[in-house]
């Protein structure tokens, strides 16, 4: 196995928390074999300086303040996570999709809809940002804005 290979790895693995298949897209251009590559990858798995689980708790503290669970979700699918270990990250969110809907529009719009076309905006960004229409209109529903400071 190359020590350049296991270097690069380290070096990215320093930067941040990646996904196993996420290192493998970026360590694959410059490993001599594709069993050389999982060689290494199973290597930084058995010593822990590689796990899917903390990239995805990485990734989602990360962005669960911008992003609804769907979006989160996705995210997650796309760099090669797991179902399983996607459905017990976003379980730790707990209850807070409403409440976290509810800051992404305050810092957005912060006032309440006046026309039909402002609330469909409000929807269609809170949409864009992952929010499922049952949490949107929970988030949207009774809002007091006093709890929320004007800029």
């Amino acid at each position: 196995m190359s020590d350049t290979l296991r270097v690069r790895a380290l070096q990215l693995l320093a930067r941040r928390e990646h996904a196993r298949a996420e290192l493998a897209r970026k360590l694959s251009p410059h490993a001599d074999s594709a069993e050389a590559l999982e060689a290494l990858l199973d290597e930084l798995e058995r010593l822990r300086h590689l796990s899917d689980g903390r990239f995805a708790e990485a990734w989602v503290n990360s962005k669960a303040s911008q992003h609804g669970a769907q979006r989160l979700r996705h995210d997650l699918a796309a760099r090669g996570v797991d179902a399983d270990t996607i459905r017990e990250t976003l379980a730790s969110l707990g209850d807070s999709e409403v409440g976290r809907a509810r800051e992404v529009w305050r810092k957005k719009f912060g006032s309440l809809p006046a026309t039909p076309q402002e609330k469909a905006k409000q929807i269609r960004f809170l949409a864009g940002r992952g929010f499922s229409l049952t949490v949107i209109q929970r988030a949207l529903k009774d809002i007091d804005l006093d709890d929320y400071p004007q800029d």
